[in-house]
C-alpha cells in the first residue's frame, strides 16, 4: 500500500480504538516523517495529513521549506531533542516543539521567538521510561517552569501540555505505567495551574498507540507504518 492507503488505516485504527474507549475527543495523528523525503511527506499531505513530526532541524529545515510552499497550513512538530544552537531554526519552521527537556531551553526559544514577533506552543517532555531517554526528571522542574510561565517570563510561548516516550519492552504493563503516569503529572499540574491549557498528551508511536490511546493520549506519533521503512542514509 501507498501512504494514502496507510494514512487512512491508521486514521481508521485510531478512530476504531478512540470509539471503544468511548473517547469523544479526537486524537491527533502526528505523522513522523524523519529520514523521508519531502515527496512522501507532500504525498501524505495531499492525502489530507497536515501535521508532521521531525527529529532533526536541519533536516527538516530544508523538506518542509519545499512543503510549506505547496501547503502553507502544513504543521511541523519537533519530537527529536533539541540542541540549543538548534532554537533559531526550530522556531521559525515549527509550530510546536514537542521535545523540551529543561529550563534553559525555554530562555533560549522564548529568545529567539522574541526576535521574529513569533508565538510558539512547547509540550514539557517527561522522563517516564528508560534511565537512558531525555525529559524532565521530576515533577517540581516542570512546576517550576509553570511558575515562570504564570509570572509572565515567557510571553511568545505557550505551554499545551506533556510528552514521553514509554520504555522499549514487550511488557504492556511497563508501557501502560509509563503513559499512566503522564497523564497523572498532566492531571496534577493542569489543577494547579488552571490558567493554562495543558490538556495535550502526546504518547504513543506505531508499536503501542493502542495502549497509549486508552491511557489518554491526544496525539500518537507513528512514522513507519505510514511512510514504511526508513530510507536511513
Amino acid at each position: 500500500m501507498g501512504v494514502k492507503e496507510n494514512l487512512a488505516e491508521i486514521k481508521n485504527e485510531i478512530d476504531s480504538i478512540s470509539k471503544k474507549c468511548g473517547r469523544l475527543d479526537k486524537v491527533k495523528l502526528v505523522a513522523v516523517s524523519k529520514f523521508h523525503p519531502a515527496s512522501a511527506v507532500l504525498e501524505a499531505a495531499r492525502a489530507g495529513q497536515i501535521l508532521f513530526g521531525e527529529n532533526r532541524v536541519q533536516e527538516a529545515s530544508r523538506k518542509f521549506d519545499e512543503v510549506s510552499k505547496q501547503f502553507p497550513d502544513a504543521q511541523l512538530h519537533i519530537i527529536g531533542q533539541l540542541q540549543r544552537n538548534k532554537v533559531k531554526e526550530a522556531v521559525r519552521i515549527a509550530t510546536c516543539i514537542e521535545s523540551v527537556d529543561r529550563i534553559e531551553l525555554l530562555d533560549e526559544i522564548e529568545k529567539r521567538c522574541a526576535k521574529i514577533e513569533k508565538k510558539i506552543k512547547i509540550l514539557f517532555e517527561y522522563h517516564t521510561g528508560e534511565e537512558s531517554k531525555s525529559g524532565f526528571e521530576s515533577e517540581e522542574e516542570i512546576r517550576a517552569s509553570l511558575k515562570n510561565f504564570a509570572d509572565g517570563k515567557y510571553p511568545h510561548i505557550k505551554p499545551s501540555g506533556f510528552m514521553t516516550m514509554a520504555p522499549f519492552t514487550e511488557d504492556e504493563s511497563a508501557i501502560r505505567a509509563s503513559f499512566k503516569k503522564l497523564r497523572a503529572l498532566r492531571d496534577s499540574l493542569q489543577g494547579e495551574f488552571p490558567r493554562f491549557d495543558l490538556r495535550e498528551l502526546s504518547m504513543g508511536m506505531s508499536g503501542d498507540f493502542k495502549i497509549a490511546i486508552e491511557e489518554g493520549s491526544t496525539m500518537v506519533r507513528i512514522g513507519t507504518a505510514i511512510f514504511g521503512a526508513r530510507e536511513i542514509k
